[in-house]
């Protein structure tokens, strides 16, 4: 197998989980590939996803390593034998690399739960909307990269939100859906949009009222999805330099507890959507 020049985050992630097993093992790299008779500097191009593994050399490394989750080295294994290409893939080249990391961690994962405070989750922006947000970005975009950009993030859309999902959870704070992008119009518009998807049986949308006083995490948007097993569970969170994923244990544990804290102040689904509607006549 050649070696990859751009890894994917999901690939990179493979190799990470590769060498937290060989840490945890308390072996070296010259170790590591003396189990194949490889050369050590092969092992460390695979730890940083620069070059493929087969699932049955993950299941070897696993053993020499002493690793007892079985179910966690299966999951490893199915990773290293993902070759689908995803949807995102026919926008490589147009949308940052970071966008498509992002697609694959949400096709991938076995639940979403999103927790927003500026605006709606992009999934759950109507068209005219995440025109708005966009046309707001740091950077001017050019009328072509505006429209492919749309067009990407509906697709998100579409793909999180179609019947058949894996579950989705919105936990929004109430300034997001008061902020007025695109205007008056738009926001009425995607507040009737968000009702709308929170009808679908595999959509959660919760709210937090400005009532609800201070809570942990208030100032970070993030994403946290659930992978095959907890331990490949992905945080991810925007930065101006792109997305950032976190998957230490430290960092899970915080951030579940932060989404916990965050359900815990919210409004149930039922009040939610009461509040959404009383904004959107307000507005």
């Amino acid at each position: 197998m050649p070696p990859r020049t751009t890894p994917s985050a999901r690939q990179i992630r493979l190799g990470i989980e590769l060498r937290k097993m060989r840490d945890a093992a308390g072996q070296t790299t010259a170790q590591a590939a003396a189990v194949f008779g490889l050369d050590r500097t092969k092992i460390t191009q695979v730890e940083k996803g620069h070059y493929p593994i087969t699932a049955e050399r993950v299941r070897v490394l696993a053993e020499a390593f002493g690793e007892t989750d079985a179910e966690y080295v299966a999951a490893l294994a199915s990773m290293a034998e993902e070759r689908h290409k995803g949807w995102w893939e026919e926008y490589r080249g147009f949308v940052p690399q970071g966008f498509l990391d992002i697609c694959e961690l949400e096709y991938r994962s076995m639940g979403m739960q999103s927790h927003q405070i500026c605006h709606p989750p992009g999934p759950m922006q109507s068209e005219r909307y995440c025109r708005a947000v966009f046309q707001d970005a740091q950077s001017p975009l050019s009328p072509r990269v505006l429209e492919t950009r749309v067009e990407h993030r509906l697709r998100r859309s579409q793909a999180l939100m179609a019947e058949g999902a894996q579950p989705y959870t919105a936990i929004v704070y109430e300034a997001a859906l008061r902020a007025q992008f695109g205007g008056r119009d738009v926001t009425r518009e995607q507040l009737d949009w968000m009702l709308e998807l929170s009808l679908r049986p595999h959509v959660t949308l919760r709210v937090v009222t400005f009532e609800s006083g201070g809570f942990k995490g208030s100032g970070q948007a993030i994403i946290y999805a659930k992978g095959c097993v907890p331990r490949l569970d992905t945080v991810q969170y925007d930065s101006v330099d792109g997305p950032i994923f976190l998957h230490t244990t430290e960092h899970l544990n915080t951030y579940r507890s932060i989404i916990e804290r965050m359900t815990d102040r919210s409004l149930s689904v039922e009040d939610s959507r009461d509040l959404i509607a009383k904004i959107k006549k307000e507005i």
